[in-house]
């Protein structure tokens, strides 16, 4: 689990203040699963409004205060605090901030972390993330996810029901911009393994090159859905599963509906 140690602790301290719409979400979120590729250097928790997050990081506080740990806030405005919380000389970066409520799924309670924002939604944040930033740890996060939660081109597809703005190729269009990993960029990461750059650069051209065929065999009015599989019990590849329907999100998530 590449979270720290200390991380974890810190995590499951907070669990206790977690609700479904206070949520462990971002890089963190991602990394709490078995082999991923790098530790968070922070923990980001979202909250679907601005009272939530001045809420839930007044509550926060008196936690990480009474449990021992010093904060240092170094920003706080409406929506948005960011702190670095220290103990016994180990320290991590914490963020409490606002995101939008429209997301495919509710979010989960997780016994580490309290509440945890859902494996597809993290997905398809973490695409939309990287479609506007050009950070390498965005992109080894965006291969794990495209191994281990569901392909690339199924999440450029969902990616525009959160995003409307943006077609499944005009998103392609951005990721291609992207990947432009080098050596000195994996020594500023806390890697949990040895990378092979030129191994990541051809498995992200590949994920990428897989995106345009997905696309061209849907049905255009389905952009912006998941598709979920009642036999595999999952979201899935709809070219590899006969009996995958559509997903489509709305705010706070909702629970696939299967059909007997």
């Amino acid at each position: 689990m590449p979270l720290t140690d200390y991380q974890a602790i810190l995590a499951r301290l907070l669990s206790e203040n977690r609700t479904f719409d206070s949520y462990l979400a971002g890089g963190a979120a991602i990394l709490i699963e078995p082999n991923t590729m790098r530790y968070s250097r922070d923990l980001d928790y979202f909250h679907d409004s601005e009272a939530r997050v001045a809420e839930a990081f007044s509550s926060d506080r008196g936690l990480i205060e009474t449990a021992g740990y010093s904060i240092d806030v170094d920003l706080n405005q409406p929506g948005f605090v960011r702190a670095i919380v220290r103990k016994d000389g180990q320290a991590t970066k914490i963020e409490w901030a606002r995101d939008s409520d429209w997301r495919f799924m509710p979010t989960l309670r997780d016994d580490r972390v309290g509440y945890v924002l859902h494996p597809v939604d993290l997905a398809t944040n973490k695409v939309l993330a990287l479609a506007g930033r050009d950070e390498p740890r965005d992109v080894l996060d965006a291969l794990h996810l495209h191994r281990r939660v569901l392909v690339l081109g199924a999440l450029c597809w969902a990616a525009c029901g959160k995003d409307p703005g943006f077609t499944p190729l005009s998103l392609l269009e951005l990721l291609r911009r992207r990947g432009r990993v080098r050596e000195e960029d994996l020594t500023r990461l806390d890697l949990a393994e040895p990378f092979d750059l030129q191994a990541i650069k051809r498995e992200w051209l590949e994920a990428l090159d897989s995106v345009e065929p997905f696309v061209t065999c849907r049905p255009s009015e389905e952009i912006g859905c998941l598709y979920y599989s009642a036999s595999r019990q999952g979201f899935v590849d709809p070219r590899e599963v006969a009996d995958a329907v559509p997903h489509h999100g709305r705010p706070g998530g909702v629970l696939p509906r299967v059909v007997d």
